[in-house]
């Protein structure tokens, strides 16, 4: 039987939940269980505000609106990350500034981060990769020195943490994202806004009704409401909050199931990075591991291609991942790389991701590690 890369996570109670939503008189922005996911965030991340967001995408979008970047300002970030992270900064007019990676983590090095500062830097955006948090303490200082913000890209990151506090709340603003592919998700698609700094509360609510204060006339706040600033439509639907609320019901579960596979594919895979064959994940002993992924890095490129081609051919699907940002036409267009590219590019080819999904069985784990012994082995 086909072993597929991901399946959407699914606990038992989302139906439910959506066909309470379905039949209530609210199914847009703002419903009961919007409500309800907003909650709970605050109180697990201990952030001033939380407000749920088609997409991370949408999320990155609203954090750049509210820290007016414009024309010429420059975003530093790892090259090694999804194109969202990006362009949520290159349609307000920004430079993005890409520094290498550490090969350990895959994460920004933080030790670069300052090099690539200009009287044009504004922000600073961390991509906890794999859930696995980049050196918070660090990147916090260095942006203070130089009143920089700090966005968290946290998509994979939910349940992960950095010296005992949750990713995510760090950082000014932070961005989750409920994807298919993420631990638990929102039907689909969906995303988060996290705002840690008070002074971005009011703001963002009315940038994500469109740039009117709706928000504060149901509150009472004002008599009518009105246009009063930038935004968009970046409010998630109730329906969608609803399949999320059943699944954040559950979330411990979840994550049981999901660190049990990782550990399952960590001690299945161990002889062959004992051989040399492969390196497995790091996990700092600061960080914690919410096994969003579990991916292996082979000797090189053509390594990986045969590897995925023999994976294939066993019914398996596992996948590479981001082509740097910076060696593609609109990264070239939009951004620079700072410095030597001495790990980004070279460790992206090495890397394979394995399936990895709630439900992913013992027996397919299995499977799955005794093809890549297999794979290995035969090229001794």
């Amino acid at each position: 039987m086909k072993i597929g890369f991901n399946k959407p996570p699914y606990i038992g109670n989302e139906e439910r939940y959506v066909l309470q939503a379905i039949q209530s008189d609210k199914i847009s922005g703002n419903g009961f269980f919007t409500r309800k996911c907003e909650q709970w965030f605050e109180e697990h991340l201990r952030c001033q505000r939380a407000l749920l967001a088609p997409s991370c995408t949408h999320a990155l979008e609203m954090a750049a609106i509210l820290l007016d970047i414009k024309e010429g300002d420059e975003v530093i970030m790892p090259s090694y990350t999804f194109v969202s992270t990006a362009n949520a900064f290159v349609l307000r007019g920004a430079k993005i500034v890409f520094v290498d990676i550490r090969p350990d983590t895959m994460n920004i090095d933080e030790t670069l981060i300052e090099a690539a500062i200009t009287s044009k830097t504004r922000v600073i955006v961390p991509v906890h990769y794999a859930g696995v948090a980049c050196e918070m303490d660090s990147i916090m200082a260095v942006a203070k020195k130089h009143n920089l913000y700090v966005v968290e890209d946290a998509a994979q990151a939910i349940m992960s943490s950095y010296k005992g506090k949750s990713l995510g709340t760090f950082g000014h603003l932070a961005a989750f994202s409920f994807h298919e592919t993420k631990n638990i998700t929102s039907a689909g698609e969906g995303g988060l806004l996290v705002i840690n700094d008070a002074q971005f509360v009011e703001r963002a609510e009315i940038i994500r009704e469109k740039g009117t204060n709706r928000t504060q006339f149901f509150r009472g706040m004002v008599d009518k409401y009105s246009w009063v600033d930038v935004g968009s439509s970046y409010l998630m639907n109730d329906v969608s909050a609803a399949y999320l609320w059943g699944q954040l019901e559950k979330i411990d579960a979840i994550q049981e199931d999901r660190l049990s596979s990782w550990e399952n594919y960590f001690q299945g895979l161990r002889p062959l990075m004992e051989e040399g064959f492969i390196e497995l994940p790091t996990i700092p002993r600061e960080c914690t591991n919410n096994a969003h992924m579990f991916y292996i890095k082979v000797k090189d490129l053509k390594t990986r291609t045969e590897f995925l081609e023999h994976l294939k051919r066993h019914d398996i699907n596992a996948v590479f991942h981001y082509v740097p940002l910076h060696s593609s036409v609109a990264g070239e267009k939009f951004g620079r790389f700072e410095g030597r590219d001495t790990y980004t590019t070279s460790e992206s080819e090495r890397l394979v991701r394995l399936p990895m999904f709630y439900g992913l069985t013992s027996g397919q784990i299995e499977k799955i590690t005794t093809s890549a012994h297999a794979f290995f082995e035969g090229k001794a």
